[in-house]
């Protein structure tokens, strides 16, 4: 399911008072997620090399617990100076509201991407996004439950993005 994070699915925030209704949302919805729980943050960075050098200063900046996860190498493109090479960072923390902060408001001015929260099971999945976050939850009454808290963040387009 998605939610948007500012009313009339405004993308961008553009005021501190913007900023805190990104980050009450979010957090809000961590919150119902894995309150007392322990989770995995995940990010994300790229390189036209397998084992680096760490690509994205921001990644690195707001992620320093992060340590490198898994390396997905795509090796599609016959020419090597366009492959890619997707390295993500995983730390495991306890969750309490505004531990995310920092990282949430890069995700909220698309400064840092693919980012997510995941409890030390993987079944309930939060990945924020400039404009909102996905949930994925592992049931279909756990999602319709979240989604009736909070109908106002949802689109009121008819495919929900």
């Amino acid at each position: 399911m998605r939610f948007h994070s500012l009313p009339e699915s405004k993308r961008y925030p553009e005021s501190e008072e913007e900023y805190a209704i990104v980050l009450d949302r979010y957090n809000t919805v961590l919150d119902e997620l894995f309150a007392n729980t322990d989770v995995f943050v995940v990010t994300v960075d790229w390189s036209p090399t397998p084992t680096g050098p760490a690509g994205h200063p921001t990644r690195q900046t707001l992620h320093p617990e992060g340590i490198r996860w898994w390396t997905e190498s795509h090796q599609d493109d016959p020419d090597p100076e366009f492959r890619i090479h997707t390295r993500l960072y995983a730390d495991r923390r306890r969750w309490h509201r505004g531990c995310l902060d920092e990282l949430l408001r890069a995700v909220a001015d698309d400064a840092l991407a693919e980012v997510f929260v995941a409890d030390t099971e993987l079944r309930h999945l939060h990945h924020p996004y400039d404009g909102g976050a996905d949930v994925i939850l592992a049931t279909p009454a756990e999602r319709d439950r979240l989604r009736d808290l909070h109908k106002d963040w949802l689109s009121s387009h008819p495919a929900g993005l």
